[in-house]
């Protein structure tokens, strides 16, 4: 097996090089690590190649030159496909998985792995690929805990912020999922807004720079949500949903009088006034989980 080279810096091995993929072997050239890569579409390695990294003829090859086995492709399950290809070659070395999946396919690989007799690590990519190696850059670890530090300066070079949240593969997939279904209800919110304001000939840059204050303070406000979610108690003297009622009909009607799709904040008012109508009133927006989970 090729390892490592003399200043203790693993032979790594990139399969998939698409946008991301190819990133990701680039930062690891970067970082000094000698790097085998591997794409089934012939072409997308030469600048790859040209910078220094080796060409993998076959998953097998690139994986039988690697301690290290970084994976990027088209699904959780496409992973395995690939890795498939390295037959008995995997055994032995460690494969990190930055490949978008479900929890329930991710989990499903690591195990697949492991019974080959290979060490896995599972990241979720909290970045487009301009960003990787960033010291902003975020990617999401599951795995043990002896795996990832022993990684950790490989890691390091792929995002400033690299934290094990779980032993647990598939709950870095669903850190992920969490981030990106915040970041989209954020923006369709945003976006929401903007409708309105253009059609009144608003500026949203404007709206922004004065309402920078209150929208910060929503960024504040999410530890008393998830405190309230954690412990399942919502009651609270201050924003209760009877309070947020009358703000999301006036929401709604403003956005119909003047023509803009009220789809999205019909469903909140859908959702706080069912909560009202059960006598959950007095309590804070966390209360609304409920619904999602199926006991509201």
């Amino acid at each position: 097996m090729t390892s490592v080279i003399g200043d203790g810096r693993p032979a790594v091995a990139v399969l998939g090089l698409g946008e991301m993929g190819s990133a990701l072997a680039g930062a690891l050239l970067d970082g000094g690590h000698p790097t085998t890569v591997w794409n089934r579409t012939p072409g997308r390695d030469e600048a790859l190649v040209a910078k220094g990294a080796v060409r993998g003829a076959s998953v097998r090859e690139a994986v039988g030159a690697a301690e290290t086995v970084v994976v990027n492709v088209k699904g959780a399950l496409v992973s395995r496909e690939v890795l498939d290809e390295a037959g008995d070659v995997l055994a032995g070395r460690t494969v990190v998985n930055l490949t978008d999946g479900t929890s329930a396919e991710v989990r499903e690989v690591a195990g697949w792995v492991a019974e080959r007799a290979a060490e896995y690590l599972h990241g979720q990519v909290m970045t487009i690929a301009p960003g990787v190696g960033h010291p902003d850059a975020a990617v999401f670890y599951g795995g043990a805990a002896d795996v990832y530090e022993r990684h950790r300066p490989l890691l390091a070079l792929l995002s400033g912020h690299a934290p094990l949240v779980s032993e647990d593969p598939g709950a870095a997939v669903l850190y992920g999922m969490a981030v990106h279904g915040t970041m989209w209800g954020l923006l369709n919110g945003l976006l929401h807004a903007a409708a309105a304001l253009r059609d009144e000939g608003i500026e949203l840059k404007r709206f922004l720079e004065h309402a920078d204050a209150p929208l910060a303070a929503l960024w504040g406000f999410l530890p008393s949500i998830a405190a309230e979610v954690d412990q399942a108690r919502y009651a609270t003297p201050y924003g209760a949903l009877r309070h947020h009622l009358p703000s999301v009909e006036d929401l709604v009607r403003e956005s119909r009088g003047r023509g803009i799709d009220a789809e999205l904040p019909e469903y909140t008012l859908s959702l706080v006034r069912k909560a009202v109508e059960q006598g959950r009133g007095g309590d804070g927006y966390a209360r609304l989980i409920d619904h999602f989970t199926g006991e509201g």
